[in-house]
């Protein structure tokens, strides 16, 4: 049996490569996910633990989170004074201030931003001239050429930087501040490199320490923290209890190994969607694929019925014939998924530049292959094709000995029964699920909708050969009316064996079934959009960074003094815990922002006063509050009561709270503008009032002023940009159901062979034959497109429904996008059909008669 079951697989080569194929694809994606993903982590540990000296001197973290803390600049800083006092403790060899600033930019000489949306710029000071090295005793920085900024008007840049910039030394190289003044010329007097590899794509920007403490402590002579090397014998936790006692209040003393653990924890944080998001993929790669692979198997062993009763009649077991189709798909496993780890490696190497062109450049890491890497894509790629094969497996060891003296041999089936049985458990589960989170009020509805949608698929998937038959009955009467009786004979053909078509289908369906949900939800998302901006965008003008983040407040003081302006409402987004729970908060300054908005309250009024806060009618909900009651409000600097002073509508304008602004100096976070909205004075022309705003900003690239068309165009290209990158990874799924269509096809002439060469015999010509395969593919692709449109339909307002208290208000159906799925399937369908056609023809007419 095993020399036979080689034999097999060696004759068998080319359809088992095409199986192979789609394991390939699978276990890729997620090899290449995983070696991207763990690169990405070690490029962040090695920043994390380059970074840290033996203990930090820091304003303490309190409540704060990996989002708190990307959002919310820490305002709070350490007198200079308490350097002295640390460094004369007996444990500490140095102690030396730093000065650690964010939100800047640095200008290319092309005027255009260097890093935008992608990873950030970090400000430091250049310190003393031999720098306290880093817990592991390295310098932190290798000077490349020239030196450390000494003055006012000089800076160093990371490498990286200076050369995607244009720079050289010497050069003027323009900065964006979020400070006062918001640009500022400054000549390059250094280039380093960071000592423990590349920074990610972020950019390091070097001061003199007086102007780092002018643009980012607001001229305070103090520091962000305090750097500290450990005396010789002394360990980092003995030298952290002796700094405590001699520290101000509302700090901390961490040692260097909690500060690099905390920082990974972090990027750990913010990466781990990303991480998700790629391996959702990978994993929706393989359920296509298993499809494939049953397929696959299943027309193998029924081409090999014969040969197996013949197998059975010389004395082989039911296990042992079982045991060498499941060989067999061993074998597959191993190959799909030693070449799915080759290509996963060149994947996460293109993955690697793509990312680099959105600011998160890992040249300086190289990719890490984790042996788990290698565990988890063998488990997971022989596992899959394992159980693909199995229920084939099981059909081949059932093959009565006696079969052998037949001339056709029906491979036995099991009832559809169980199969529908199985379709509506799943079905109902399914569908409760996507009931619960799209109408019901559960915590994490997008879980309870992700787990309908997959109960749901696999009912379509399983209940498929059912519900193929009347879309293939339709098919049969165009087919006949147009096509005669090549029509006929293709429709005949695709009703065969509704098993076999309607899994060919199911590949395609899962892959359609995502891109039309992801389309609706898209659409939904730009029709909120403009209907959100249309309802509730009064003002004239918005003005905003181009990158999201906080811009200089005296941008907005020159703005609001430009000819034609009557009002100004500036806004910062902060973030803070209430009563434990996470809110997105608006600061505003009640009075100016009702000359510009009008927010509509359901009860009370805007907060205005010390300690209030008014809340969105979902939040409101959320926090179990009303007007007048307190709720607890958490920073990292610490916690303060709050008074609700108001709860208004759900609106696009304000994020889920809005409070003072005087409550982000309160809360020790450094102010910083997200917004300017802006209103023309009455009688004056709009055209003019931009063209002095864009005036008034001409020199800085940073900032952008936005009508209300631009700026929902703006927000509407934001969501097209993430679809598209969607579209693209789900354009794998649609590959491998692709690839299934020409594999099932092309078994599917070699298993007709015979009746290939009769028919050919009685008249039917070349052309004709191979129009039947064509007719045959395309109506197998459009039965996968009509159950994978009709199930993303309802994926789509499943998930519309659970995002509704999210912003996206207002459900579209792009029916154009639909339209163009469905012949963009046909297209496929044709397509798959060439080879397998072309196959057909050429078949020689006598030797297809005598063939078995």
């Amino acid at each position: 049996m095993r020399r036979v079951t080689w034999r097999n697989l060696v004759a068998r080569k080319v359809r088992l490569f095409l199986s192979a194929f789609a394991i390939v694809l699978g276990i890729a994606f997620l090899s290449g996910s995983l070696v991207f993903t763990d690169t990405i982590g070690e490029s962040f540990d090695q920043i994390a633990y380059g970074t840290v000296t033996d203990v930090a001197v820091r304003p303490e973290t309190g409540n704060d989170d990996a989002i708190a803390m990307s959002v919310n600049r820490e305002a709070r800083s350490i007198p200079a004074s308490y350097v002295d006092e640390v460094a004369a403790l007996p444990g500490v060899a140095r102690a030396e201030g730093a000065v650690n600033g964010g939100g800047l930019f640095v200008i290319k000489k092309n005027n255009r931003l260097l890093g935008g949306t992608g990873a950030p710029t970090i400000a430091l000071n250049a310190g003393s001239e031999n720098p306290i090295p880093n817990a592991a005793g390295d310098q932190m920085l290798q000077w490349e050429q020239g030196r450390a900024p000494d003055k006012d008007g000089e800076i160093a840049l990371d490498a990286r930087s200076a050369e995607v910039a244009g720079y050289r030394l010497g050069d003027t190289v323009k900065i964006a501040l979020p400070s006062e003044p918001p640009i500022i010329k400054t000549k390059l007097v250094g280039i380093f490199d960071f000592s423990s590899g590349g920074l990610a794509g972020a950019t390091l920007v070097i001061f003199d320490d007086a102007s780092a403490q002018r643009y980012f402590l607001d001229g305070k002579d103090a520091f962000s923290i305090i750097q500290i090397e450990a005396a010789s014998g002394a360990t980092q936790r003995e030298v952290a209890d002796q700094v405590a006692k001699v520290i101000p209040a509302g700090t901390e003393a961490v040692t260097g190994d909690a500060v690099a653990e905390e920082s990974k924890n972090l990027f750990d944080q913010l990466l781990g969607f990303l991480n998700t998001f790629l391996l959702v993929f990978a994993g929706i790669a393989l359920v296509v694929g298993t499809f494939l692979i049953v397929n696959t198997f299943s027309i193998l062993v029924a081409q090999r019925s014969r040969e197996l009763a013949l197998l059975r009649a010389l004395g082989a077991s039911r296990p042992q014939v079982s045991r060498s189709v499941l060989t067999e798909a061993f074998v597959i496993g191993v190959i799909g998924s030693t070449l799915g780890l080759g290509m996963g490696f060149g994947l996460a190497m293109l993955l690697k530049t793509l990312f680099s062109r959105f600011g998160l450049d890992l040249s300086g890491t190289s990719l890490v292959f984790e042996p788990r890497t290698i565990v988890l894509a063998y488990a997971v790629g022989v596992l899959v094709t394992m159980l693909a094969a199995w229920i084939p497996a099981r059909r081949a060891g059932r093959v009565p000995p006696v079969a052998a003296m037949r001339d056709e041999v029906a491979m036995p089936e099991s009832s559809l029964r169980w199969r529908i049985a199985i379709a509506l458990l799943f079905g109902l589960a399914g569908a409760a699920s996507m009931s619960a989170g799209s109408w019901l009020d559960v915590p994490r509805p997008i879980i309870w909708v992700g787990v309908g949608i997959f109960g749901v698929l696999m009912a379509v998937a399983l209940g498929s050969p059912i519900i193929a038959s009347p879309v293939l009955a339709a098919f049969g009467l165009v087919y006949r009316t147009i096509y005669k009786s090549v029509g006929q004979l293709a429709a005949q053909n695709a009703r065969r064996n509704p098993r076999r078509t309607a899994a060919t289908a199911s590949a395609l369906m899962i892959g359609l079934a995502l891109v039309t949900t992801m389309s609706i939800l898209g659409a939904s998302i730009n029709t909120s959009i403009d209907k959100g901006v249309e309802r509730e965008f009064s003002a004239d003008f918005i003005v905003q960074s181009v990158s999201g983040q906080p811009f200089s407040p005296e941008i907005s003081q020159k703005i609001s003094e430009v000819p034609g302006v009557a009002a100004a409402s500036p806004a910062q987004s902060i973030v803070f815990k209430a009563d434990g729970t996470q809110v997105f908060a608006s600061a505003t300054d009640a009075e100016q922002f009702s000359k510009v908005f009008k927010l509509d309250f359901a009860d009370g009024a805007a907060p205005t006063g010390e300690n209030t806060i008014a809340l969105s009618e979902s939040m409101a909900a959320s926090l179990g509050r009303k007007t007048g009651d307190a709720v607890k409000l958490a920073f990292g600097s610490g916690e303060f009561d709050a008074t609700v002073s108001g709860v208004y509508a759900d609106s696009n304008l304000v994020n889920q709270a809005v409070v003072p602004l005087t409550t982000v100096a309160a809360a020790g976070i450094k102010r910083g503008d997200t917004s300017l909205a802006i209103n023309a004075a009455p009688g004056t022309g709009t055209r003019t009032v931009r063209a002095n705003l864009e005036r008034a900003v001409g020199d800085n690239p940073t900032i952008v002023v936005q009508d209300k068309e631009s700026y929902a165009e703006a927000q509407r290209s934001q969501v097209n940009t993430l679809l598209y990158l969607i579209y693209a990874l789900l354009g794998l799924a649609i590959v491998i159901a692709v690839l299934g269509i020409i594999n099932t096809l092309a078994l599917s002439v070699i298993e007709r062979t015979r009746e290939i060469g009769l028919l050919r015999a009685v008249g039917l010509t070349r052309p004709q034959l191979r129009r039947m395969v064509r007719l045959e593919s395309v109506a197998i692709a459009i039965l996968g497109a009509v159950l994978g449109i009709g199930a993303g339909l309802l994926f789509g307002v499943a998930l519309q429904r659970s995002f509704q208290n999210d912003g996206i208000s207002d459900l579209a159906i792009p029916a154009g996008s639909l339209a163009v799925f469905v012949v963009v399937s046909a297209l496929v369908g044709v397509l798959a059909a060439v080879v397998p056609a072309r196959r057909a023809a050429k078949l020689d007419v006598l030797k297809a008669i005598t063939g078995e």
